[in-house]
């Protein structure tokens, strides 16, 4: 059996799987990007769901794991060479992944490095904007009187979604045909914006064509639905 005791996140979160990826994250925006991927990949996986309304991003166990205490993290007891590796950033992880399977990830590298390009988009742009306007629109932030910081975001996040639009213009998906950890990575905060942030009105999303139709079709995969769902948010 697999020795993961190395790792002092098992302490607290006890791997009854140990031989499979350990999944540490709760289905946000950012941690279903790799519970999508476990899906679509088919690989062994545990999960363990996050507490991340009681703050256990925070506590050592869980530090020792991702020092910037955010989710998802995951450990691979089948790491490249042959020793666990522990990862945290969801969009490493993807690529991670990606490359452990050869899915998802274009094999030449021109397309690799385009998939990559729009992976990053997300990572530096749309989940750092989408975000600031979830906090001013539905959370705390929507109870300060200075709207100006909720206007900027909004307005950058408007900016931002017509770029993808005209990404997905004649294609697909984002690298046209192929399915890959670009859409994976994007999914989850179009679908949330506009869902569980009710933003959509905000910047006009009824008005876009492409980004609808290419959320839909993502939304249809199966293995979406599953990992919109996992891990289960704790009772």
């Amino acid at each position: 059996m697999t020795d993961l005791s190395a790792f002092p996140i098992t302490t607290r979160w006890p791997a009854q799987h140990p031989d499979r990826i350990q999944l540490y994250s709760v289905p946000t925006p950012n941690g279903v990007k790799v519970s999508i991927m476990l899906e679509e990949t088919g690989l062994a996986y545990e999960p363990h769901a996050i507490n991340i309304g009681q703050n256990e991003t925070w506590t050592p166990e869980y530090l020792s794991l991702n020092p910037n205490g955010k989710i998802p993290a995951i450990i691979d007891p089948n790491g490249p060479e042959g020793a666990p590796i522990a990862l945290f950033e969801s969009g490493a992880i993807l690529v991670y992944l990606a490359e452990k399977t050869g899915k998802f990830i274009p094999a030449g590298a021109t397309a690799r490095y385009e998939t990559l390009q729009w992976v990053f988009f997300q990572m530096a742009a749309i989940g750092p904007m989408f975000g600031q306007v979830g906090f001013f629109h539905k959370f705390a932030g929507k109870d300060y009187e200075d709207k100006r910081p909720l206007k900027r975001y909004v307005d950058e996040s408007k900016r931002l979604l017509g770029v993808l639009e005209g990404r997905l213009a004649g294609r697909r998906w984002i690298m046209g045909d192929d399915y890959t950890i670009a859409d994976i990575a994007t999914l989850g905060w179009v679908r949330g914006f506009v869902g569980f942030y009710g933003a959509g009105d905000l910047v006009d999303y009824a008005s876009l064509t492409h980004v609808p139709a290419w959320l839909e079709r993502g939304l249809a995969r199966p293995a979406v639905q599953r990992g919109l769902d996992i891990p289960k948010r704790p009772g």
